[in-house]
């Protein structure tokens, strides 16, 4: 009995390439994985929007990447950066994640610390959440801003353009660069910036 790891290149059409890490443990069962950029941070970041018009806007594929925050405006949902990591799921795969992640790990929900009306607006918050999941609510949007630009959402009519998606890159401000650790690195003429001893 062991754990197996897996690393493995994946190119993703009309996006880039991504590296996908797994890890399955034969003793505890447990198994995860995270997905991270095989090529960098993008010279631009990248939101993405998507109206949710159809249950089959759930099977899309999805890259959310650790750099990215994802949000649903309707159920004033955010999640913020850095949150479950870097997936590539299905949105629909994505959704059941945040709302297990909620569900399981919430010391608000159970035990003392329990408290009777946050209990109630997380249970109606969870059931908006299946419900938009489960594609039985439909015409939300989610919204996927990334500025790394390391993030994709399937256009299922690629490559014409999706109707009920849009897609704005952007210049990064100061305090995003700022935390993707791009403002104090040196990239131009980096090798005369060293002494020599």
């Amino acid at each position: 009995m062991q754990s197996y790891h897996t690393l493995t290149s994946l190119d993703i059409p009309h996006f880039k390439d991504i590296i996908v890490m797994a890890t399955n443990c034969d003793v505890c069962s447990h198994r995860t994985n995270e997905v991270k950029s095989g090529s960098g941070i993008s010279d631009k970041g990248c939101r993405i929007t998507l109206r949710l018009t159809d249950p089959s806007d759930l099977s899309r594929d999805i890259l959310k990447s650790e750099t990215c925050t994802f949000s649903i405006p309707e159920l004033h949902f955010d999640l913020q950066t850095g949150t479950l990591g870097g997936r590539f799921t299905t949105l629909e795969g994505l959704l059941t994640n945040i709302r297990e992640q909620l569900q399981g790990t919430n010391p608000f929900m159970s035990g003392d610390g329990s408290d009777a009306e946050y209990k109630s607006r997380m249970g109606q918050f969870l059931k908006e959440l299946e419900a938009v999941s489960n594609g039985e609510k439909l015409n939300v949007h989610v919204i996927l801003d990334d500025p790394a630009g390391n993030s994709y959402l399937q256009n299922a009519y690629a490559p014409d353009a999706d109707p009920e998606m849009t897609i704005v890159d952007y210049s990064r401000n100061f305090e995003q660069n700022e935390e993707l650790g791009l403002n104090d690195m040196k990239t131009e003429d980096y090798e005369t910036a060293i002494p020599k001893s």
